[in-house]
């Protein structure tokens, strides 16, 4: 890490043995992204509640070239069950955000758009493959009045008896 990590505590004393796992999981932290300029760990445990044990808080504020990654986990019991589920999200946040930096954002497909062959009951896709559709395929059921023949519609392929088509607005 190119500055030094920063532990802090609140309302709660941290065993040596507490402090090093931290250490260890914010040192892997850097083998999903290598740019991390900053770690600040805080383990806290909220007021007790009277017939409630101790629960603890690991909140993460990691530093990156360009923005901050911050991680809140649900408080557990466990001290060491809430610092691994504040790292883990901490990697999974780490490692989505260096895939956008890398330019690996998953596309996400459009519909398919076919064109209407036959009002009756059939539609053409672009690869040539009919689909056949009724008025209660179509989306919020308005629509299918409008269709004519060589119009392009949106459509979310379906086995099955039905097949759920985008009618466009004109």
């Amino acid at each position: 890490m190119k500055l030094p990590l920063q532990i802090t505590t609140r309302n709660v004393s941290l065993s040596e043995a507490a402090a090093e796992t931290i250490r260890e999981k914010s040192a892997k932290l850097e083998t999903f992204y290598d740019s991390i300029m900053a770690c600040r760990v805080l383990v806290e445990a909220p007021h007790r509640h009277k017939h409630q044990g101790v629960s603890y808080n690991v909140r993460l504020d990691i530093t990156v070239p360009g923005g901050e990654i911050v991680v809140k986990r649900e408080p557990n019991e466990d001290l060491y069950i809430a610092i691994r589920d504040s790292f883990d999200a901490a990697r999974r946040q780490l490692q989505s955000f260096a895939r956008r930096q890398r330019g690996q954002v998953k596309v996400h497909e459009g519909s398919p758009v076919g064109h209407v062959r036959n009002i009756q009951v059939e539609q053409e896709t672009d690869d040539g493959e009919e689909v056949y559709f009724h008025s209660n395929s179509s989306k919020g059921g308005d629509g299918f009045d409008r269709l004519t023949p060589d119009v392009a519609a949106k459509f979310v392929e379906e086995d099955g008896e039905q097949a759920s088509v985008r009618i466009p607005h004109r």
